[in-house]
């Protein structure tokens, strides 16, 4: 379970944002993560690296910058969706951020091997298997890091679209923004079913882990209050708007009942419907908050508030980069 909410304008106010977007990470709170930082073979990329066995490499949002474009992504759960009869997920498919680079970003997402070597329940000829589920995680590490035509929104998400079933249900938030005679594009792509959506410059959006037309209630409520802090305070500072932002990703108050999270999660349903969740018996919420803002000059503010731990009262970790992109290309 993840929440996302943006706005990206190509064109902003001399004081106001080309992206501002606030993001909460819902997971496990064991589960290995590295903090947002500076991809190691990938300099123009920054987000947190999910670190799990069998999943390394991949991320859940991540920005880059090259020729001149600022490319976003995020990846969503699409929560109660069953996975293709007999699926299973191969760990070899899935590679970390040091393999081999060219002049056009890494290929983080390279084809499956034939290798029997499934992360979970192995059995004979399982190799095989047509329903193979590849890593959803480099579905945006692959989009960030390349800078072809190839992986620009349009082709990629077109690509994508043609060969999505081979992932378990997600939907993939992709952000392009480029000079300002060009409109931001952004693009939500679901796989349950195959959908693909263009969305419009300089407008306030919010997604989750339902279907865009069917919004879960703390993501139709979060996107009204992230507009109208958008509204009031997207010609402030960075910490005023980023305080503003943190703020709304704590709120732990439930919009509950929900007949859509409530059908899609009929167990854990009302301690998903926070947009900070926390549901201790299963160790499990919101346990990263991410804001980042580009301003009109290119300036990018990557911040990021994570668990330093397995105990959501202990201690959090905030991490703030900011990178000058003005002159870069």
């Amino acid at each position: 379970m993840c929440v996302i909410f943006f706005c990206a304008d190509s064109n902003p106010q001399a004081s106001g944002y080309k992206l501002i977007l606030a993001s909460n990470r819902d997971e496990y709170f064991a589960r290995a993560t590295q903090s947002a930082a500076k991809w190691p073979n990938a300099e123009h990329v920054y987000g947190g690296i999910d670190l799990e066995p069998g999943r390394e490499g991949g991320t859940w949002l991540a920005i880059g910058h090259s020729a001149n474009f600022f490319k976003v992504g995020a990846l969503l759960n699409l929560t109660g969706e069953p996975k293709p009869r007999d699926a299973v997920a191969h760990k070899n498919i899935l590679q970390p951020h040091n393999h081999n680079s060219n002049s056009t970003g890494i290929n983080l997402c390279p084809k499956p091997s034939t290798s029997n070597n499934p992360t979970s329940h192995p059995s004979k000829g399982q190799s095989n298997n047509e329903h193979f589920l590849l890593g959803r995680g480099m579905i945006v590490a692959d989009y960030v890091t390349r800078s072809d035509e190839q992986h620009s929104i349009l082709e990629y998400n077109q690509s994508l679209l043609k060969d999505c079933s081979k992932y378990t249900a997600f939907n993939f938030v992709s952000i392009e923004i480029g000079p300002s005679s060009l409109p931001a594009r952004v693009n939500l792509l679901s796989n349950v079913p195959p959908t693909l959506e263009e969305f419009q410059n300089g407008e306030c959006y919010g997604f989750g882990n339902s279907l865009p037309h069917t919004p879960f209630e703390k993501v139709r409520h979060g996107q009204q209050e992230f507009e109208a802090i958008v509204k009031k305070h997207g010609g402030s500072s960075v910490e005023d708007l980023s305080s503003q932002l943190m703020q709304l990703l704590r709120n732990k108050h439930k919009f509950w009942p929900d007949v859509e999270l409530k059908r899609r999660a009929p167990n854990w349903g009302e301690g998903l419907s926070a947009l900070n969740v926390h549901i201790g018996e299963h160790a499990y919420g919101s346990r990263t908050h991410t804001v980042i803002l580009v301003d009109s000059h290119n300036k990018m503010h990557f911040i990021e508030e994570t668990m330093d731990g397995v105990d959501p009262e202990g201690e959090w970790r905030t991490t703030h980069i900011e990178r000058d992109f003005q002159n870069s290309v």
